[in-house]
């Protein structure tokens, strides 16, 4: 069997997302996100352990971790490649799951984002938050924003990540980047800090607690620009699990604020184009305007779909359109419009089904 660094090198060179080694399984590698499995043999407990051991022996407080933990986060590198990892247990065996991050940061148009989505990141200050499930390109739309900043304008940058995984190079702004465990305790700790470093721009990778969500806030509120992601699927979703971090009699407070800070919010999702050849991002997009604050204040979030479907001038555009869009253009199949949808009976109506 091939050495990791041998595998890793092939599923690049495949156009492989990620790599999954599993006791009891074929190594398998995800393509166009679909599993594909490298051989019709299982890997033993002894071979996963010895694929994945030299990634654990490149960095002893991650060996430690692991050991403590059952779990870990790292990153690794191969021949300048760079890879998020989490090393974990499954069944008592060792288990890996190793994602690529490309080399070079693509722009906004690149991704397939419509380049309405600047304005978020061309203000000084304010919140913008990109949502998605897990390997939606969260990390990569964050980055290139970053980017974006970093080519346009000379600020001071700080972002936190868990683990660091695009590595900025120097433009016109300094970016420091700091990894959870590493360089800081936690991203509360560190978004904490970080407002005693003198930001501009402060990128947090996952805001998971209320701790950190309320020192985003703060941090939004007193003339920062702040970045961050969340698990959630559309942008009413994304208010309300923010509003919902806190207890009852804080909420319309939340909402008050919410209101006074929001840039906008990316939804995307990442769906395998029609002719296998990758994949296409969808993507809804809120632009924060004098209505959508005002339905964020009143707790009516509910509402904002109907704004985000009449609002196409202001740069919004709803997940369903975007997915129609991306059918227009022959890039995506009507089985997964229908699949990825919101409103099944809307674009089913638009395909006339």
């Amino acid at each position: 069997m091939n050495d990791i660094d041998e595998i890793l090198m092939d599923a690049k060179h495949r156009g492989a997302s990620d790599v999954h080694i599993a006791t009891g399984y074929p190594l398998a590698f995800r393509i166009n996100g679909d599993l594909v499995y490298q051989s019709s043999e299982v890997l033993s407990a002894e071979e996963a352990e010895e694929l994945i051991m030299p990634v654990l022996k490149s960095n002893i407080v991650n060996r430690e971790k692991f050991q403590q933990n059952g779990e870990v986060d790292m990153a690794y590198t191969v021949e300048k490649s760079r890879y998020r990892v989490n090393v974990y247990k499954q069944r008592g065996t060792m288990a890996a799951a190793m994602r690529l991050i490309p080399e070079t940061i693509p722009n906004i148009v690149e991704l397939g984002l419509p380049a309405s989505v600047l304005q978020f990141v061309e203000k000084t200050k304010g919140l913008v938050l990109v949502t998605g499930p897990t390997g939606s390109g969260k990390s990569t739309t964050l980055a290139s924003m970053i980017d974006y900043i970093s080519k346009n304008r000379k600020s001071h940058i700080i972002t936190l990540e868990d683990p660091i995984e695009y590595v900025h190079k120097f433009n016109k702004s300094i970016i420091n980047q700091r990894e959870v465990e590493k360089d800081t305790d936690s991203f509360a700790s560190g978004l904490k800090s970080s407002l005693r470093e003198d930001p501009d721009v402060v990128m947090v990778g996952e805001m998971r607690d209320l701790e950190t969500i309320a020192t985003a806030i703060t941090a939004a509120e007193t003339g920062h620009l702040v970045l961050s992601t969340l698990h959630t699927m559309s942008a009413p979703q994304t208010i309300e699990r923010i509003v919902d971090v806190f207890p009852p009699n804080q909420q319309a407070q939340v909402r008050f604020q919410l209101s006074m800070i929001l840039n906008g919010i990316i939804s995307q999702q990442l769906i395998e184009r029609k002719d296998k050849k990758g994949r296409v991002l969808a993507s809804e997009i809120l632009v924060s305007n004098t209505a959508t604050n005002n339905l964020i204040r009143e707790g009516n979030t509910h509402q904002i779909k109907s704004i985000i479907q009449t609002r196409s001038q202001e740069g919004m555009q709803t997940m369903d359109d975007s997915l129609m869009d991306l059918y227009g253009k022959g890039l995506i199949g009507k089985e997964d419009v229908l699949k990825y949808s919101q409103d099944t009976s809307y674009v089913k109506n638009r395909l006339g089904i």
